[in-house]
């Protein structure tokens, strides 16, 4: 076991972890973060999006102790002060929600564009998501609600 120690959600945290662990899995079953989902396991889907010193990683491919001395932010540090976070609400709002499970990643993937560029075009919000799949949505939805997100 070696010691991973990261700033988590804003908040510095010290966890004892296997050498060979992912990040998602110590996220998910030793942290209790159970809002980033593994779906494929090959990084492919996007599911376990996750932000590593503010960009997009997918945590199924991460070993954890890449993140030790680093910043991570889960869907869980998205909200603040008891109030959601806009890209939550607009997601919400619009509907871009059906069954969710790809709904965190989603959400991770379209802050790390807002923080580097406040007024994407919606090209650019198609490219930042294109590493995130959702089979349910058709993804304009999506997209409307991460436009909306831009003009709070």
């Amino acid at each position: 076991m070696e010691a991973l120690t990261m700033k988590l959600n804003g908040e510095q945290v010290t966890v004892e972890v296997n050498p060979d662990a992912l990040l998602v899995d110590v996220l998910r079953n030793q942290l209790e973060l159970t809002g980033t989902k593994e779906a494929c396991g090959e990084g492919e889907c996007g599911a376990c999006t996750v932000l590593l010193d503010g960009e997009p990683v997918t945590s199924c491919l991460v070993p954890a102790l890449k993140a030790h001395g680093r910043e991570v932010t889960t869907v869980e540090g998205l909200a603040s002060g008891g109030g959601l976070h806009p890209l939550q609400k607009a997601f919400i709002e619009y509907g871009a929600v059906q069954c969710g499970y790809c709904t965190p990643g989603m959400l991770m993937s379209a802050k790390a564009l807002l923080d580097r560029s406040p007024q994407p075009t919606e090209e650019e919000i198609r490219q930042a998501i294109s590493g995130n799949l959702c089979r349910c949505t058709g993804y304009i939805k999506i997209v409307d609600a991460i436009k909306a997100a831009t003009e709070e």
